[in-house]
């Protein structure tokens, strides 16, 4: 018998391979990958994520999970929120950090939104959320992976992006919402997909 697939729905490649390094051998299916430009959608955290779910499960038919990544700033009132990557685009890391020059405050909450569809029309979508609170700093460590050079989670005097991936896995916004994702999946491994 093959094993089971569940498809990943990014074009990312970095973020597939930490999604299959934080989801372990142990996990019950494939994770597979499949590369769709999905409309990129206005609302609150888990309001887009579903969305983004829905369509992708709609264009592939089958069972399908996304990602979707917020950082939020305090002092802004969770902006950029799930406008992270645009504002990352335009302003770049220095920006980012720049953006509360004025405000005390520089905490924030590394937000990551797991969203699950069996693939049929209708079904219920399911989500799995893992939330870090942190800080932003000036722009330190490798600039390969997003905001990472700019997030330093509380507790830590490094930021994503300088510390060793092994140990950023365990802490991660991330592998808080893949853990719960992967729970889901064990727990109910001979009646999901």
């Amino acid at each position: 018998m093959s094993q089971r697939t569940l498809t990943f729905v990014t074009g990312n490649i970095k973020k597939l391979e930490e999604v299959r390094a934080i989801l372990g051998n142990s996990f019950p299916l494939e994770v597979t990958s499949h590369k769709l430009d999905l409309p990129e959608l206005q609302g609150e955290i888990e309001e887009i994520s579903i969305k983004k779910c829905q369509e992708a499960a709609h264009r592939i038919n089958c069972p399908v999970f996304i990602e979707d990544t917020s950082l939020c700033f305090n002092a802004l009132k969770g902006l950029p929120g799930p406008y992270i990557k645009w504002f990352l685009d335009k302003l770049h890391p220095e920006g980012l950090h720049q953006l509360l020059a004025g405000w005390e405050d520089k905490s924030a909450e590394a937000v990551c939104t797991f969203a699950y569809s069996p693939g049929k029309p209708n079904d219920e979508v399911l989500v799995f959320q893992g939330r870090t609170s942190g800080k932003i700093v000036s722009p330190r460590g490798t600039r390969d992976f997003g905001w990472d050079c700019v997030f330093q989670p509380d507790g830590y005097d490094k930021t994503y992006a300088e510390l060793p991936k092994e140990e950023k896995n365990k802490i991660s916004h991330r592998y808080k919402a893949l853990d719960k994702l992967r729970a889901y999946f064990v727990q109910n491994q001979n009646t999901e997909v």
